[in-house]
């Protein structure tokens, strides 16, 4: 399914959904708070958490609330969806317990030096088990009580096109929205199949709507198929009935964006498929962010700098910073700075060109700043200037965005944020020399969901996976 339709899925079926992931993060808490006790009482044989051990489940399950929703575990439910939802359900509770660990050893609570960590490790394997099991019933159980009727939406489709197959399939998989697709009426006589493997039954014509509706006990009636007239008609079949009537919004008349959603500005609702969103309050707390952030961080590491600016001085004659401009925020032009790694001279003939493999253009010194990216170190300097942010698109230099704008769909939406240190693309290996459409395509996934959440998850992916890049030379 396109990313835009998954999008308007979850607004469109957020007020349905809303229950069931209210509960699902209620059982979450029970699951864990359930696992720390079981753990506790394995191991020390009592049956009340000491009170250390109550700051350190505190601790795990505030992490794990935080940690659960950025790694998107409450995304839309679907019945086919657990497979997907198990590694996201390990990394989030694998960054919950190793932010407890970080956090009890840095503040150094005596209990942690004994035989604790058994209990530790205990307390996440059976808070996984807890919870993934607390959900494999809940699913079960929803699809029990669906299967018998139970608080189940009845939907006709006005109307078959792909998105009405689209909308049949995403309800059929969702039990936790309690909605099923009955059949479809058209204008058209014959029934009508898109694909080969779906189909839905055709109940009658558009005539027979009213009838078809008190008939078959529908509660709602969804307009799948473009144009006022047939809306209208609809409307006026049904002015009778106390039906909920619905139009789906057919996003395939928009194949080319990949990122849909629905929006509301200033009361008028609107279809979004290339916007920043960096507008508003967002762009002054990403400001804030990246400013204060990139202070500490240059304090903490000022030793750091100052070895590496000694290391670049005597490994070549010329500057410490090498000094480049690149094209960031709005296509605007900025001197980026790097810690300099190839001699002064080295792009004197061949102009601005890409690395490759096996080139020898970087100092010896040079080259393991690049593969270890303590080059890129200096940029904190211009997340405090306000030039670049600390996670988003990767800059470029203006002699290649001329080349890639033409080349690379969709390339310079990448410019509707400032451009960062780190980034989705870079976290998921697509850094240096690989495909340039498939960077854009993690660039435009940032840009589309962007979130102070996201970028701490990018922020702690590029710590945790390391500064090591395979593909700097």
């Amino acid at each position: 399914m396109p990313l835009g339709i998954g999008n308007i899925f979850n607004g469109l079926f957020k007020q349905y959904g809303h229950t069931v992931i209210l509960l699902l993060r209620f059982i979450d808490i029970a699951m864990l708070i359930g696992a720390a006790w079981v753990s506790h009482y394995l191991w020390l044989r009592q049956f009340v958490i000491d009170q250390d051990y109550r700051i350190v489940v505190s601790l795990g399950i505030l992490a794990a609330i935080i940690f659960f929703e950025i790694g998107q575990v409450y995304r839309p439910w679907r019945n086919d969806a657990m497979r997907g939802e198990i590694p996201r359900i390990v990394r989030a509770w694998v960054s919950a317990i190793v932010s407890v660990i970080s956090i009890v050893a840095l503040i150094r609570l005596h209990f942690w030096f004994g035989s604790s960590y058994r209990w530790i490790v205990t307390w996440w394997v059976l808070g996984l088990l807890f919870v993934l099991t607390a959900r494999s019933l809940l699913s079960h159980m929803l699809q029990w009580l669906r299967a018998r009727g139970w608080s189940q939406g009845r939907i006709v489709l006005v109307g078959l096109n792909q998105m009405a197959v689209a909308v049949s399939r995403q309800l059929s998989q969702s039990s936790w929205a309690g909605l099923q697709v009955i059949g479809y009426v058209d204008a058209r006589s014959e029934n009508r199949h898109l694909v080969d493997d779906f189909s839905l039954p055709r109940l009658g014509g558009l005539d027979d709507l009213a009838a078809i509706v008190a008939k078959e006990a529908i509660d709602e009636v969804w307009i799948a198929f473009p144009g006022e007239s047939l809306a209208e008609r609809a409307q006026y079949q049904l002015r009778h009935l106390p039906v909920s009537i619905r139009l789906v919004i057919d996003c395939f008349a928009f194949k080319q964006s990949k990122f849909l959603s629905l929006n509301t500005v200033a009361g008028i609702p609107t279809l979004d498929f290339s916007v920043s969103p960096l507008h508003g309050i967002n762009r002054y707390i990403k400001e804030v962010m990246d400013r204060l952030f990139a202070l500490i961080l240059l304090a903490l590491i000022s030793p750091l700098l100052l070895v590496i600016a000694i290391g670049v001085k005597l490994s070549s004659k010329g500057p410490v910073f090498y000094r480049q401009e690149r094209v960031g925020w709005n296509n605007r032009s900025f001197t980026m700075l790097k810690f300099r790694s190839m001699p002064v001279d080295a792009e004197a003939k061949t102009g601005a060109v890409w690395a490759k493999p096996g080139e020898q253009r970087a100092t010896r010194f040079g080259g393991f700043l690049r593969k270890t990216s303590l080059d890129e170190l200096p940029q904190l300097i211009n997340v405090l200037t306000g030039d670049m942010s600390l996670v988003g698109p990767r800059p470029e230099r203006p002699d290649f965005v001329e080349v890639f704008k033409d080349q690379v769909p969709n390339y310079m939406k990448k410019h509707m944020v400032k451009a960062g240190i780190t980034g989705w693309a870079q976290v998921n290996g697509w850094r240096g020399d690989t495909d340039l459409n498939r960077r854009i395509e993690h660039d435009l996934y940032y840009i589309q969901h962007w979130s102070v959440w996201f970028d701490l998850e990018i922020a702690l992916r590029t710590v945790l996976t390391g500064f090591i890049n395979k593909n700097a030379y």
